[in-house]
């Protein structure tokens, strides 16, 4: 299929880079980093060997969000941003961009998201899970109240937010101790981007802010196959909800959530997710520098699903969710 919109590609500044050392065994690291920090060169070309049209840029992980130093943080965030700005003025037609926030302050998470957004052009923001703020063990998610004035102004802003994954800190992994091969996307990226998108469904975020547009990779993680045991777990026994949220968790996630297929390239997933969220809400990615563009083009462009499915996903729901132009 030509003309694809991917939305969860990376990029890397000289001080985030090395945040994403580790990922791949130390041998694979020189392809890596180059992968990373080139925007116009080999990226545009496995872009235009696989119809990919467009990418949504963001920047690697943790980055941003393990910087425990608010001040810092909130430095990092505007550098990066504006080099991601530079980069898209360049190529406009192929590249647009996702704010990178320093959460560990909502109110300055706020401000430099207004400045993405209406000054510099970007079409969301991409956090990297929690924020460690003050100490490295200060953990901070996002359905926290200190964070719905930040809530109103991407509501207000209409600046679909994506939760991306990270791996939960080593004072809270005990369950992954003697089992490193479990963190990161083979298991760990999943279970907490997982934990906190429950979070927020469950807070009452969506009732007070119903307009919230809110992304996860890897086609939900693991979300839309246990959605229905969310809700009703031990239905025999009718006891109200243990949860602020005024309805079903599945309400908020059909409603509020759109998946992407980043690093996640498997048929039987893909129907799985379309039958909880409908294709309408289902967005193409790769998951580049981390995964290959031709693994992800080739199995999508060759899926068992429909044409009209096939272009929803690819292309349209992107054009429509980050208005990006005619469809």
């Amino acid at each position: 299929m030509l003309g694809k919109i991917a939305l969860e590609e990376h990029f890397a500044i000289p001080e985030t880079l090395a945040d994403s050392r580790g990922f791949l065994p130390e041998d694979y690291w020189p392809e890596l980093s180059a992968r990373l920090l080139d925007i116009h060169q080999r990226r545009i070309e496995e872009m235009d060997r696989h119809g990919i049209e467009m990418m949504l840029l963001s920047l690697n992980a943790p980055a941003v969000q393990a910087i425990h130093d608010v001040k810092k943080a909130d430095e990092i965030a505007r550098r990066a941003n504006d080099f991601l700005a530079e980069q898209v003025a360049k190529n406009p037609k192929r590249f647009q961009a996702f704010a990178a926030l320093p959460l560990q302050d909502p109110d300055l998470a706020t401000r430099e998201l207004e400045r993405c957004i209406k000054q510099l052009g970007f079409r969301g923001a991409l956090a990297n899970g929690f924020s460690q703020s003050g100490t490295p063990e200060t953990c901070l998610y996002y359905d926290l109240k200190q964070y719905w004035p930040f809530w109103e102004m991407v509501q207000k802003l209409d600046a679909p937010f994506y939760l991306h994954p990270r791996n939960p800190i080593a004072a809270w992994a005990q369950i992954y101790e003697g089992h490193p091969w479990l963190l990161g996307p083979t298991w760990a990226f999943g279970q907490e981007t997982a934990v906190h998108a429950l979070r927020l469904m469950g807070s009452g975020l969506f009732d007070a802010y119903p307009r919230l547009k809110i992304i996860v990779g890897h086609m939900g993680e693991g979300l839309p196959f246990s959605m229905w045991r969310v809700d009703n777990r031990n239905a025999w026994a009718k006891t109200p909800p243990k949860y602020p949220a005024k309805r079903k968790i599945a309400d908020y996630f059909h409603e509020n959530f759109w998946l992407t297929t980043s690093g996640n390239f498997r048929t039987q997933t893909l129907i799985d997710a379309m039958l909880e969220v409908s294709a309408d809400r289902i967005l193409f990615s790769a998951d580049w520098p981390f995964e290959n563009v031709d693994h992800a083009a080739n199995w999508f462009d060759t899926a068992s699903i429909s044409e009209t499915d096939r272009l929803k996903i690819g292309r349209t729901n992107s054009l429509r969710l980050f208005k990006l132009g005619n469809e």
